[in-house]
């Protein structure tokens, strides 16, 4: 009985040994992103080999939009490119796929950006696919949900094309639900 309770503790003392690993990389991920701009972000590009630098939008406003190309939102593409072309001289809309949300975006990159040229003529930047939820969040998408971080609000991702407007100085102004359309007054106020 004494061995069983004793192989017992060492169990239970790896299981929390673990758990405070865990717990310490996510700490450290999270001051590592602590100070942080958005214009310290680099992301991989859709298009194999290139990046996007955030930084490169310096003066302008930013929109950053969670897709999919199999959801019921993906027409929302065809706003997000009116958008982009409509006030392209102080906006740039950064769209980054990501499978979340009921496998919505299963496929490759090459295939992500044929689908959108295809479809919907996207022009505006697109990052390769990344997850925006869960514990491989990527960093910019932390840096967007956690007030902490980004010093404005906690936004909870519930579905794709949840959408991130960020003002000329790179600073967050608001998070936009799946269903504000890009082209909805909600977000074209801070862009006339």
């Amino acid at each position: 009985m004494k061995k069983l309770f004793l192989m017992f503790l060492s169990v239970v003392a790896f299981f929390n040994s673990c758990a405070q690993k865990k717990s310490d990389v996510s700490k450290a991920k999270t001051n590592e992103l602590m100070g942080k701009s958005i214009y310290d972000f680099k992301v991989d590009a859709l298009e194999e080999g290139k990046q996007i630098n955030f930084a490169d939008f310096k003066g302008k406003k930013i929109l950053i939009v969670n897709t999919a190309s199999e959801c019921g939102f993906t027409p929302q593409y065809a706003d997000l490119e009116k958008v982009a072309q409509e006030y392209k001289d102080k906006l740039v809309v950064v769209g980054f796929p990501a499978n979340n949300f009921g496998g919505q975006e299963p496929g490759s990159n090459k295939e992500i950006g044929a689908f959108c040229q295809k479809n919907y003529g996207v022009t505006f930047p697109m990052a390769a696919k990344v997850s925006v939820k869960g514990s491989d969040t990527a960093p910019i998408f932390k840096y967007l949900t956690e007030k902490e971080l980004n010093g404005v609000k906690n936004t909870t991702i519930l579905w794709n094309f949840t959408k991130f407007l960020i003002d000329e100085n790179g600073k967050l102004v608001d998070s936009f639900v799946s269903t504000t359309k890009p082209t909805d007054e909600a977000i074209t106020k801070y862009l006339k």
